[in-house]
Formats: C-alpha cells, structure tokens, sequence
C-alpha cells in the first residue's frame, strides 16, 4: 500500500502511531490478564447530531479501509514504543505481529445517519479491535463533518456547480481529506491537487488578485491569462472597478469569455450588475462564479441570482461550525473466556450525564412509509423483522481481516445524493431543527 494514497508523507510507513496511547495501556493490561483474545465487539455511533441539523452524512470510510489495511508495527515504529517505554517487551512481541484479522461491517460511504445508528461495527478479538479506535474515530469524525457540510450547501446550490477551495484554511493533509469528503456530499471540483491526485476529483483554478497586481494594468493582466490559457478561462473582475474589469474581459477575450469571478462586495447586487453586462456585450455564455467566505446560508441567499456556480472555502473545511460529528467507539458485547465458541454477551456503559450507551450487537434499517420516503430510523439487537430485512444499513466491509468492500469514489457520491432523496423534504431546511426523522430501538 502505497502511504501516499492515505493522504500521509511518503517517509511515514504506517498508520500504527495514529493512536492514542491508552490503547497500548489497555493491551497490554489486558495481555497481561488472559483478557486479550476474547472475541469483542465495538461500534462507532453518535449520541446526537450537531446542534440544527438534521441529519449526517458518512464520510471516510473508503479512508478507513486504507488506514486499517496499513495498520502495522514496523521496527521504527516498535523501536520508539521501547525507546520510551511504552510498552513492555511481551506486547511489543505481540504488537510485532500485528494484522486486523477480524470482520468491520458498517454504513456504506455517502449513506445518511441520525443518533444512535451503529455507524461501524469492529469484531475481532479484544487486543486487535481496541487498537483501531483513535484512527477510526479521527478520519470518520473529520470527514462526516466535511461532508454533512458539504451535503447542507449542496442542497442549498439546488444544482449550481460547487467548487472546494478551502486547502489554504486548514492543514495540508486535512485539505486532502476534506475535497474528498466534500466530493462525497456533493461537490463538483477542488482546487486541491493532491486530491485530484490521489483520488481523481476533478480540479479548477482560475487566477489571484496577486497576479491582477503583477501587471501594469488589469488589461494587460487579462490578455496574458487569455493568451496563455485561451478565451475559456475565468477572470478575476473585482480588483478595482468591477464593470471597467468586465468590459476590459469581454474586449480581450470576446463572447467566449468562459467565466467571471465575483470575491468581494455584495454578491447579490454585483452578481445581477455583471450578469446584464455581460448579456449587454453579447457574452451570453459567460458564466458567473462567486467567493468569499460563503457557507450554507450565503448560497442560499444567491439563489435568486445570476449565478452559475460558488466557490466555497473556509466554512466547508471546517465543518461550517461543527468540525466534529462527537463519534464515540464504545464496546457493546465480549465473550466470557477466549474460547471462540464462547458467546457474545452484551455490554454498555451506564454513567452520569447521558453518556450512556446500549449493550449488543446492532443491527439498522431505515423503514420507508407508503410513499417510500424513509420515517424511521430502526435499530435492534434481535431478529431482523421481516419487512425490514431488505432495508438493512450495513454492509461488510472487511471479512477476516480482508477488505471485500473497495468502491469507486463516485458510488459513494451517487449513494448520498439518492439517500438524501429519499428523507422528507424537510431534511434540507436550513432552519434549526430536530433530526428529520426519529431513532426508533426494537
């Protein structure tokens, strides 16, 4: 496996060191008490959505497939656990030899969630389960977050063209996971070129006032972007004087001018101002573009405007005010001994503050009402009621330690579009509200 392909430095072998070190605490605890090989089983859900939202979207789980697969305790990796007396030397033996050989099943990328949906599901022995925690939780907290936001301005666009351009807002290796998630729930393109890299998300770029301010003049500016990139590029127009810019396009690069940027002002007003210019100088098919610092609710307030497609930086990479879905990884069964026969029995947590959490293994399904729009969420531990057996969430993922779940990322892509369909229409209202539909335990 190539570590490039995770979004990490070359010079980083594996994604063993992306845990928290209560993990090996508990390893080797649990090594040390006969504990370590009883078969477990951990999910990943949220005890609620972020604050107005209704619903959430999953996001990292083909990142997840990689980070579990590159899982591994090379000598580097084991020499700096010694060196600061991490561990002992039994569990760096074990730890030596390390593979994921358990079962993940969870929500298919780009599927909807609401509180309480098993979101992953990790069965394996105790030792190798809990080591996978942090690293599951760090990439489905961040990318759920990206692409619930991203689904909210999707929805908001009504179909007008998105472009994420947010790498220069956050770190560099989270701006790669934050296009693909974004891609996910429901943009077009990036700037971002290693995610066109690595995962093949088309990417755009137009020009900075930067380069406007190199030149003597913003003609000048404009005629060396047209004669360098053709008459199909997008120019920037607000650097001074928005309509002497547009007219300025328009004689250099004619009626075919691509596209217009609008990055400042009233984008409401400007963008309607131009539009009429445009169309005025014959350039009917130039298209508008608009950025600055715009989320979810500053796209909705341009739908009534002349506007092809937005560009959309800070507010989506940080989750347009909520970074993080608040996922926990919590043990819901364990057998009584190693014995692999030995059954699963249920466990949870009971403790202060609504931090609890429900014993068993879970299983989900979405029940449709009469119109086939989705009104419940149901999870239980049982049989499977029969009219809902078709309507199950899960799906495997990785079966003995083999991932059987590998897929295009624009399946996933497709799937949150037909999965946000299918949920009442109130689910895009932008106004604060409960999830849209409710968690029902059978």
């Amino acid at each position: 496996m190539n570590t490039a392909d995770l979004g990490l430095p070359v010079d980083v072998p594996s994604t063993a060191l992306f845990t928290d070190q209560y993990e090996l605490t508990m390893l080797r605890a649990a090594l040390r008490a006969g504990t370590a090989d009883r078969r477990s089983v951990f999910e990943v859900f949220t005890r609620r959505l972020p604050e107005g939202r209704r619903y959430g979207v999953v996001g990292g789980t083909g990142r997840v497939l990689d980070a579990v697969e590159n899982f591994r305790f090379d000598s580097d990796v084991l020499g700096f656990l010694r060196g600061n007396g991490i561990v002992d030397e039994p569990t760096l033996a074990w730890l030596a030899s390390y593979r994921f050989g358990g079962d993940i099943w969870g929500y298919p990328e780009g599927e909807v969630y609401f509180p309480g949906s098993p979101i992953l599901r990790v069965e394996g022995s105790f030792a190798e389960c809990v080591l996978l925690e942090t690293v599951i939780l760090s990439i489905l907290n961040h990318d759920s977050a990206i692409a619930a936001a991203a689904s909210r301005m999707s929805a908001a666009a009504g179909g007008r063209g998105l472009i994420e351009m947010g790498a220069r807002r956050t770190h560099e290796l989270s701006a790669v996971a934050a296009a693909r998630a974004a891609y996910v729930g429901g943009f077009d393109s990036t700037s971002d070129l290693a995610a066109g890299f690595r995962y093949g998300i088309p990417t755009v770029g137009t020009s900075a006032h930067a380069f406007t301010l190199l030149h003597d003049s913003e003609r000048d500016a404009f005629q060396a972007q047209v004669t360098s990139l053709g008459r199909g590029t997008t120019l920037l127009i607000d650097t001074f004087d928005v309509a002497e810019a547009v007219r300025t396009a328009v004689e250099i690069a004619g009626p075919e001018l691509g596209a217009v940027r609008i990055d400042s002002g009233d984008l409401l007003l400007v963008a309607h101002r131009v539009r009429q210019q445009l169309d005025e100088l014959g350039a009917l098919n130039t298209r508008i573009v608009v950025t600055s610092d715009l989320d979810e609710y500053a796209i909705a307030s341009l739908a009534a405007a002349p506007v092809d497609s937005y560009g959309v930086g800070t507010q989506l990479v940080t989750g347009s005010g909520h970074p993080t879905c608040s996922m926990v990884y919590k043990i819901v069964a364990r057998a009584a001994s190693a014995d692999p026969k030995a059954p699963l029995q249920p466990v949870a947590k009971k403790s202060l503050g609504g931090k609890t959490s429900i014993g068993g293994r879970k299983w989900a399904a979405r029940r449709p009402d009469a119109r086939g729009c989705a009104e419940a969420e149901v999870i239980g531990t049982g049989a499977v009621p029969p009219e809902l057996l078709d309507r199950q969430l899960l799906v495997q993922l990785v079966k003995g330690g083999e991932i059987v779940a590998r897929e295009p990322l624009e399946t996933a892509r497709a799937r949150h579009f037909a999965a946000r369909e299918a949920l009442p229409l109130s689910a895009t209202q932008l106004s604060r509200g409960e999830p849209v539909i409710p968690t029902e335990y059978i």
